[in-house]
């Protein structure tokens, strides 16, 4: 049977871990897997894959989190979220943070697979994107630069997170409060601008070149 993809499967349970691996093995995919956000972003790092299957309920991080911190290294692979969870904000949470597609829990594996399918169809090769000089981790909500690192808040992490995965593109404003804040949240203008603020300063404080551009009435971009 020919190679259908290379697939980075994510999963903390053993058990299903193994049973989604054998499933997408036997139906030609190529697995490699991973326990925690921590092991998924240093395999996504070391090697391409055609696609992720990403559990939202990760020991170390929220798996939305593990989802920016990959695209703002640079994978743009297409994201299948696996969770528990079936509500309207989930799933659009789950979609301002990266993902491509979404698969409640308990599942078939043959709807994995023909989900799979579809999203390394339409994938192309991965583009030019990537953090540059810094990095985020979903774990412990830092940003590290040549100078060192510093602590991020949630929020401060889910922007520059955004931001970073279009490297000098422009992100407009719904787009990062949508990455940002819980759906349906009302977040003021200045509220935004205030967190980009410190964005700049924590930048600027590990050491990078980087910062944020504002592209005025529109959004921001990472320059």
């Amino acid at each position: 049977m020919p190679v259908s993809g290379r697939v980075l499967v994510v999963e903390d349970d053993h058990g299903l871990r193994d049973v989604v691996a054998r499933g997408l093995r036997e139906a030609g995919f190529e697995v490699t897997t991973a326990a925690d956000g921590t092991g998924a972003l240093r395999t996504a790092a070391a090697a391409r894959f055609d696609a992720v299957v990403l559990d939202i309920g990760l020991p170390d991080a929220d798996g939305r989190d593990v989802c920016q911190a990959m695209r703002a290294a640079g994978t743009t692979a297409p994201v299948v979220f696996l969770t528990a969870r079936d509500g309207v904000t989930d799933r659009l949470s789950g979609f301002a943070a990266g993902g491509d597609d979404y698969l409640t829990k308990p599942f078939h594996i043959a709807e994995l697979v023909a989900r799979l399918q579809v999203a390394v169809r339409r994938s192309g090769e991965p583009a030019d994107a990537g953090g540059g000089d810094v990095r985020v981790d979903p774990a412990g909500h830092d940003l590290t630069g040549p100078g060192g690192s510093v602590a991020l808040s949630p929020t401060e992490f889910r922007l520059l997170a955004r931001l970073l995965a279009e490297p000098r593109s422009v992100v407009r404003r719904n787009e990062l409060v949508a990455a940002a804040w819980a759906h349906g949240s009302i977040v003021a203008d200045n509220t935004l601008d205030q967190y980009v603020a410190k964005l700049r300063r924590k930048l600027a404080e590990v050491g990078t070149e980087q910062t944020i551009v504002t592209v005025r009435g529109v959004g921001y971009r990472v320059s």
